[in-house]
């Protein structure tokens, strides 16, 4: 028997003595091959839930996780403990640090993979040599969010678990409403999973939404609260552009504090660098767009500013969770103009294929021997170069049984049926990205409570605040006075470097970085 606890462990390998809540509850549950389903709030320590199995276990841990640059930060942590039997399969890789992973896999007790590389048959074959104690989808919240246009692959996530002989799952997220939970359940067919549900909002978060009579206002507002408040910061963007200028303005008008800007546009080493730097203090505000901090565990930021509003209350509520992770009082601060509702519709408007693009290229696969490489490259042109859109369309195709490993079975479903049966899911998917759209315009507009308003659709009740609670409640700016946090100084030739970046046009995003 066993003579170390699981808190000698957790002691031992990340220097804590207790567990925070949901920790240890979930931990036994999947070292006793119990499949969990989980939501704890950001910043719970959610990692240590499938990290600390994978010492304990003799088997391997896999972990799906949506973003690069987390499965990089997660590593180098892990590593830093002292913990080497890490590694990250992804597309950062050269081919030849690809392959040495791939021929060592046997060494490593938790590897971290992207749903597309899950995908790889090469990879996944050689994933089938191993025992396979655990399979995590952190992050699960993607597989609803995301999978559904964006990044179909999360929708295939199941097939590979079967591949892998059904190891135990262990699904976990901050954010999922009723509705979403179902959808991450029936997507894993988790059907004896165990809930583990905790409350999502955090007490020491105040939220304010300032509303402007000028767009201009917005650019004068964030340099004020930059200028005046001194403490780590995200500021949120729909657009590439409006990041990137608002980031150049700051370091224009406020030269005492380090500050970049991070989006989709950037190349995986300059994003990388950015977030690298700002875990290391060496930046200190961040004008990204809302990929930007998943996963990440940096524990002093104190103030989450939403120059835009995202299309969804689930996107809101992940992105402010950021802050205030030691329990430290931080805002949350989302300016609002007339004009930001069109710029959320807009975003949803481009999120799915129109009607006609998929009726011409069907009647292209009906009525040609079109080659599937040659159906690619003419769909994603004429859809003006937005790949998500053939992601969405190719995974249609394959629901339906017109494409089948790669090749086209046209008498599986007629024309018609093929097109009405997408037609229906690019209209019922719209109508609940309205439906949650009109979620977040709603909380925006609030004549109550805003902490009970923005989490009401996640739980029956909600936690007393710690500090002030809303505008509506009893904030006020001149009651915070948070402690001034200073940035390593540095010789600033990351500046230079940032400089040299360049984005490619006005793109407004939504969960694309």
């Amino acid at each position: 028997m066993n003579k170390y606890t699981l808190e000698d462990y957790l002691q031992l390998y990340f220097g804590y003595s207790s567990f925070r809540s949901g920790q240890r509850e979930i931990i036994e549950h999947v070292l006793s091959q119990q499949n969990v389903f989980a939501v704890l709030p950001t910043g719970s320590g959610k990692s240590i839930c499938y990290q600390l199995p994978a010492i304990i276990q003799s088997g391997t841990v896999i972990i799906v996780s949506p973003l690069l640059s987390l499965m990089t930060d997660q590593v180098k942590q892990l590593k830093s403990t002292g913990f080497k039997q890490v590694a990250a399969l992804n597309s950062m890789l050269s081919w030849t640090e690809k392959e040495n992973i791939l021929k060592n896999l046997a060494n490593y007790k938790l590897i971290y993979i992207s749903p597309e590389m899950l995908q790889s048959e090469r990879v996944l074959q050689k994933l089938s040599l191993l025992k396979v104690d655990l399979f995590v989808i952190d992050e699960a919240h993607c597989i609803s969010q995301w999978g559904h246009e964006f990044r179909p692959d999360y929708m295939r996530i199941k097939q590979a678990i079967d591949h892998l002989d059904n190891p135990t799952i262990l699904a976990l997220t901050a954010t999922a409403t009723p509705d979403v939970q179902q959808d991450i359940l029936k997507t894993l067919q988790l059907t004896d999973a165990e809930k583990i549900i905790y409350p999502m909002d955090k007490p020491n978060i105040s939220f304010v939404v300032d509303r402007v009579e000028q767009m201009k206002d917005k650019e004068n507002r964030v340099i004020d609260l930059v200028q005046k408040y001194k403490v780590p910061t995200l500021i949120y963007f729909s657009s590439r552009d409006e990041a990137t200028k608002i980031a150049t303005t700051l370091q224009a008008k406020v030269p005492n504090r380090n500050i970049a800007y991070y989006h989709g546009g950037l190349d995986n080493q300059d994003r990388l660098l950015i977030q690298q730097q700002f875990m290391n203090n060496q930046l200190d505000v961040i004008c990204c767009t809302n990929a930007f901090g998943m996963g990440i565990n940096k524990k002093d930021i104190q103030l989450i500013i939403h120059y835009h509003i995202p299309t969804q209350i689930e996107s809101f509520i992940q992105e402010v969770g950021r802050a205030g992770r030691d329990g430290q009082e931080s805002v949350s601060v989302t300016l609002y103009h007339e004009n930001d509702p069109y710029i959320s519709l807009r975003l949803l408007e481009t999120e799915l294929p129109d009607i006609s693009l998929v009726d011409y290229f069907l009647q292209k696969i009906y009525q040609s021997e079109i080659t599937l490489k040659q159906l690619k490259e003419d769909f994603i042109t004429r859809s003006g170069g937005i790949e998500p859109h053939w992601r969405f369309f190719s995974y249609q195709l394959e629901r339906i049984e017109i494409l089948r490993e790669g090749h086209f079975i046209r008498e599986a479903i007629d024309y018609q049926k093929a097109l009405l049966t997408i037609q229906r899911t690019i209209e019922r998917r719209l109508t609940y990205k309205h439906k949650k759209r009109q979620e977040m315009l709603e909380w925006v507009h609030s004549d109550t409570c805003r902490r009970t308003k923005l989490f009401y659709h996640f739980q029956d009740e909600i936690q007393t605040p710690t500090f002030m609670c809303c505008d509506y409640c009893d904030f006020k700016w001149s009651n915070w006075q948070p402690k001034t946090t200073r940035s390593i100084e540095t010789d600033k030739d990351w500046k230079a470097l940032l400089k040299g970046i360049l984005y490619q046009g006005d793109k407004y995003e939504n969960e694309t970085s």
